[in-house]
């Protein structure tokens, strides 16, 4: 009874989980009259300083969002709503656990306030 138990627990699936860090997309890159839209800044979950920041530089992030028209997915028959921007994390930005990212195609500012997944690879450590 006690192997069998163990045996089930050992072919259970694997629970969900969340592969990526929160981050929320706060504005672009800017002084105080110009503002940069090739540089999009993100403020990261769990971030308090420049040190907790500067693990994410070289992270993949991405932009995911829901648009009117189907699109086809890669490598599949089944078409989609769902659009993503990918970007990358390029340094720290203030001592606040801020990060600057640039992403293939600038992020519209109607994206401003909204979910950026930052994936935890490529590790460097």
């Amino acid at each position: 009874d006690l192997l069998d138990s163990l045996l089930q627990e050992r072919n259970m699936a694997p629970k969900p989980g969340r592969l990526y860090a929160k981050g929320v997309f706060t504005g672009f890159k800017r002084g105080l009259k110009n503002q940069q839209v090739n540089t999009a800044l993100i403020k990261m979950e769990g971030c308090q300083n420049k040190e907790d920041a500067s693990f994410y530089i070289g992270k993949r992030c991405a932009y995911v969002y829901k648009a009117k028209n189907k699109t086809s997915k890669p490598n599949s028959a089944e078409k989609t709503k769902m659009r993503v921007v990918w970007g990358k994390v390029t340094r720290t930005h203030g001592n606040a656990g801020s990060v600057r990212a640039k992403f293939r195609r600038n992020l519209n500012p109607e994206a401003m306030g909204s979910r950026i997944r930052v994936m935890l690879y490529p590790s460097r450590i």
